[in-house]
């Protein structure tokens, strides 16, 4: 197992085990396997919201908003779009075949965590960039998304763009206020 995943099981306990995910069909719906990291926080938590600030996207999810798929889909398009004339790409984006997939989003504030994905970069060195969704702003953070997520929970990471960490008390809230 991953040693972030391990490190954020011992720090938030999930409450009930999930199904696994058939990680095959979402795989090839991407066009790209996903890191091992994800896999494991979304078999061992499933969708959901950790310290109230960081939601995990799941892939199948019934809800359309945390759903891995339709967020891809719909985050391809926007960021399409802004890319066309609003807003100018980051330039880690600019090689030939770079591309963006979203794994979570910060609660309340727009901003989404994507993977960033460079050609012949396999899934596990695959880094975290965060768009701070209702402006231009990007951070570059080089960790996987479960490094990311430890060491933001921790406190090891800030960003203007979430809440201060780490509050007093951890918590995950599997599929909060899903349907």
């Amino acid at each position: 197992m991953h040693p972030a995943v391990e490190q954020l099981i011992r720090l938030l306990p999930p409450v009930a085990a999930p199904s696994p995910c058939d990680w095959e069909p979402v795989e090839q719906a991407l066009g790209t396997p996903l890191p091992e990291d994800y896999k494991q926080l979304v078999d061992h938590f499933g969708g959901g919201v950790f310290d109230e600030t960081f939601w995990l996207l799941e892939p199948g999810c019934s809800d359309p908003d945390y759903d891995l798929l339709a967020v891809t889909e719909e985050r391809e398009e926007v960021l399409a779009d802004l890319w066309k004339g609003a807003e100018t790409k980051p330039r880690l984006l600019e090689p030939e075949g770079t591309r963006l997939i979203p794994w979570a989003y910060v609660e309340g504030s727009g901003a989404h965590l994507y993977w960033l994905i460079a050609p012949g970069r396999p899934p596990e060195d695959w880094t975290v960039m965060i768009n701070e969704g209702r402006g231009p702003e990007w951070e570059h953070h080089p960790l996987s998304c479960a490094r990311f997520l430890l060491e933001t929970m921790t406190g090891a990471l800030a960003s203007p763009m979430f809440q201060k960490f780490p509050p007093e008390e951890h918590q995950f809230d599997a599929n909060a206020d899903i349907l």
